[in-house]
């Protein structure tokens, strides 16, 4: 995205800027349908193993600062052979066109993004603060703060921290849910020069300790439903600073004063907890105001997030991301979001719905940063498993731009009051995280009017590497094109590159990727090639027209009899007979053929039998992609963003 540097501000000279591009950590695409590989794996038992199929390192990832700078290059692969070049790189690209993606751009979209406006995200989200001083930027539960609100609490905090001696590039912990507090901490932390550690509220204290005792964090700020997690293992971490927020902190004094209340003893959603020195989050804003904040100076490759990878692949590792990572990836959604605007006009007042956590990567980007950069207003939501909540909150603003995920898209479509709703407002429908569905992309766009744009990216690379184009009025069931400023290449086990159409690991370059994982040049090592690309662990194939569409990650293939099973295509199947509500697939062991698939289901229709299902998958599946075994369920467990964990129903099996 060369050429449009400045929209990574926070839209200086392009109030147009972008909206948001895609979906940020996994979103994969629907598989059900590859070409080549597929047929092949098909055909010859024994050697269907589409390129990358050896299953090699599940959970691709990349390594340090040394490989950020490499991620920024120009692709090697993407070159035709020369004769000047090493017979490795000449055997990487012989054959391959160069960037096919390119032609299938959006009208006056440019390849790449050119130089950054902005050094740092604290000097970025300032900006944004004073050009669109007197706007809404976030609200929650009724009560909305401006721009340059959040810029006066933000410099509040940081300079409450900063009192604490903490040193620059120190590390402190969120651990919030959606509510007003996540921003203005967010904030603080970044423009005062230190680094995010996002966790996720729902943490056992088993996996908080790691977290914390990995990062080296030494403050940490949480939400008091929480508390009674850090109290159990805090003394067995760095922390020295616990600053404790409560749900009415920032909803002003009566509305505050009710909420917690309700919190506390009516919902009895605050177990007892005791944190010796605490200071409470409204105590820090009164005290940061009396204390000037001094601007660190801070670089772009200074790191800004250690933004821990989901647990779905194994040991939760910390992805480090500069500011110049996460602030190109901005650049880069601001220019792709431009795309959406050609069909409707960006509105004066613009609102993003933020349903996924924005200690996730996707909405973190996605939301938080891309909304600011918009001059929009987040619409928080603090829960959005509480569906009938989540569409009363709906109901109070036009929706503008939603991004989302398949699960919580077939959720609200499944809702009554939901499809009472006004959708002539709704200009993007963003779908990461996991795969869309084409039945769920369908019912939506019909009750909508929207097609859901599906994107694809992961932790570790900021998060978004490809984007639909926003434009199109079809779902494609790809994960669309590279972003401007980014190379795809598709490789098999031994990291060449295979023909189009052919499927191998997805390898994603670019100046969003991260600088590599927090402390563990080993595992960086295993997810960085040489000519700078990350090795995603997911496994795809990219047509002539330069769209790639993702099969499944590799760790997740079932390999029945030498036969690859892909579960996307599976449950993509399943998920259309009208009796499911959700399905998910994974391989258990088998005598005779290695692995077979078993399907977990959560029916619709409660009539609906293991028998019907078994016939439905024999008229639409082959026969060693079949389920051996179904098994209903009530619910399927999943992460807190509402990904669907195959590893526990694996572990369960």
């Amino acid at each position: 995205m060369a050429k449009a540097a400045k929209t990574t501000a926070p839209a200086k000279k392009r109030d147009k800027a972008a909206a948001e591009s895609n979906t940020p950590k996994g979103a994969k695409a629907a598989a059900a349908s590859k070409p080549k590989t597929a047929a092949k794996a098909a055909a010859k038992p024994a050697a269907a193993k589409p390129a990358a199929a050896k299953t090699k390192a599940a959970a691709a990832k990349v390594d340090k600062p040394a490989t950020a700078k490499a991620a920024a290059a120009k692709p090697a692969a993407a070159k035709p052979a020369s004769k000047g070049l090493p017979k490795a790189i000449t055997e990487l690209t012989a054959g391959l066109p160069e960037k096919p993606w390119l032609k299938s751009y959006p009208k006056n979209m440019p390849a790449e993004i050119g130089a950054l406006p902005y050094k740092s995200i604290g000097e970025f989200l300032v900006g944004a603060c004073k050009q669109f001083a007197g706007r809404p930027a976030f609200v929650c539960m009724g009560k909305s703060i401006t721009y340059a609100e959040l810029e006066r609490l933000s410099a509040a905090f940081g300079a409450y921290l900063q009192a604490r001696g903490l040193e620059k590039g120190a590390r402190v912990a969120l651990m919030m849910p959606n509510v007003l507090q996540y921003p203005v901490a967010m904030m603080a932390v970044l423009r005062a020069g230190y680094t995010v550690v996002n966790i996720n509220p729902l943490y056992t204290p088993r996996e908080l300790e790691h977290q914390l005792k990995d990062s080296g964090a030494q403050a940490i700020v949480i939400l008091e439903n929480f508390a009674g997690t850090l109290q159990a293992v805090i003394a067995r971490t760095p922390v020295k600073h616990v600053i404790v927020a409560s749900m009415g902190d920032m909803l002003g004094g009566l509305k505050g004063a009710i909420v917690n209340l309700v919190v506390r003893r009516v919902k009895k959603m605050v177990p007892a907890w005791s944190l010796p020195g605490h200071v409470k989050f409204n105590a820090v804003l009164k005290t940061g105001a009396t204390i000037a904040f001094k601007p660190p100076t801070v670089s772009g490759d200074d790191i800004a997030f250690l933004q821990y990878t989901g647990g779905t692949t194994g040991v939760s590792k910390g992805a480090v991301l500069l500011h110049r990572n996460v602030l190109s990836n901005v650049a880069q959604n601001s220019l792709w979001v431009e795309d959406a605007y050609t069909v409707k006009p960006k509105p004066a007042h613009l609102n993003f719905i933020c349903a996924l956590p924005l200690y996730h990567i996707f909405a973190l980007t996605v939301n938080a940063l891309m909304g600011m950069q918009q001059g929009a207003q987040n619409v928080l939501i603090p829960n959005p498993r509480d569906i009938p909540g989540f569409v009363k909150e709906l109901a109070k603003y036009p929706m503008h731009i939603f991004p989302g995920l398949n699960t919580l898209f077939n959720a609200l479509l499944n809702n009554e009051e939901f499809r009472k709703l006004d959708f002539k407002p709704l200009i993007l429908t963003l779908g990461g995280g996991m795969a869309v569905q084409k039945g769920v992309a369908e019912r939506w766009k019909a009750l909508t009017g929207c097609p859901v744009s599906e994107g694809y990216g992961l932790s570790e690379t900021s998060p978004v590497a490809t984007a639909n184009k926003f434009s199109s009025s079809d779902f494609t069931g790809t994960i669309g094109l590279p972003l401007p400023s980014t190379e795809i290449a598709i490789r098999d086990d031994d990291g060449n590159n295979v023909p189009l159409g052919e499927v191998g690991e997805i390898c994603i370059r670019g100046p969003q990727v991260m600088a590599g994982y927090w402390n563990r040049p080993d595992e960086t090592a295993k997810v960085m090639t040489k000519d700078g690309f990350f090795k995603s662990g997911d496994m795809g194939f990219m047509d002539e027209r330069g769209y790639t569409k993702i099969v499944d990650r590799k760790k997740d293939m079932i390999l029945v009899s030498g036969f690859n099973v892909y579960p996307n295509e599976l449950e993509e199947v399943v998920a259309h007979h009208p009796g499911v509500l959700e399905a998910a697939a994974v391989g258990v062991p088998d005598e005779h053929s290695g692995e077979v698939p078993k399907l977990f289901v959560v029916r619709k229709d409660p009539a609906l039998t293991v028998e019907a299902l078994m016939a439905y998958c024999r008229e639409n599946l082959t026969g060693y992609k079949r389920p051996r075994y179904i098994e209903f369920r009530t619910e399927l467990p999943k992460t807190p963003v509402g990904k669907i964990l195959r590893r526990a129903l694996r572990d369960q099996a």
